[in-house]
């Protein structure tokens, strides 16, 4: 067994989702973001997403705009745990982020952990453990193989970085060139 410090650690950002079936560490930072952790524990096979807006049956998404949306996220993140052996009926899951960062903009982070709680019941998939909601941000180590979980406040300038990670827009890389120009 590998200890807390000795565990490798893999960094999830907004947008990503990794599926492990490794004793690792897997860890993000949010702010009004949620992350959901899943794992089939018979199995031993874990993940993590991390997910900037809700998203919907309604919304349009396309290219790297799909990669922001929790609807787009929670489905890869199932799918591909059920590739490495996981069963749907052995998943269970963690929740976290959702803080409310800026007090003057409507609170999308209420949104992703309403929708990620949502999304879970709507697949039978229990939800064991989640904190969601407040005013600063988190930092997330998720234990994939054992379900361990371990959150850390942010001060209000950590928040203040994340939010502004958080604004940036997430572009998908550009598809390699495969035309040819004739002079």
């Amino acid at each position: 067994m590998i200890t807390d410090s000795a565990a490798r650690r893999m960094h999830i950002i907004q947008g990503e989702y990794k599926v492990v079936s490794e004793d690792v560490v897997l860890t993000t930072i949010l702010g009004s973001c949620v992350a959901a952790c899943l794992r089939d524990p018979i199995a031993g096979v874990g993940g993590m997403n991390h997910f900037l807006l809700p998203g919907n049956a309604a919304t349009p998404m396309t290219g790297g705009d799909a990669t922001r949306y929790g609807v787009h996220l929670m489905e890869l993140l199932i799918n591909g745990l059920l590739k490495k052996g996981a069963r749907r009926d052995r998943l269970e899951a963690k929740i976290f982020g959702g803080a409310k960062t800026i007090a003057t903009f409507s609170n999308v982070g209420e949104q992703n952990a309403a929708f990620a709680v949502q999304f879970l019941r709507d697949e039978g998939i229990p939800v064991v453990g989640s904190s969601t909601g407040g005013e600063h941000g988190r930092k997330i180590e998720y234990w994939p193989i054992s379900g361990r979980a371990r959150q850390y406040p942010l001060t209000g300038a950590e928040t203040q970085k994340t939010v502004a990670l958080e604004q940036r827009p997430v572009f998908a890389p550009k598809p390699a060139e495969n035309t040819i120009e004739f002079f």
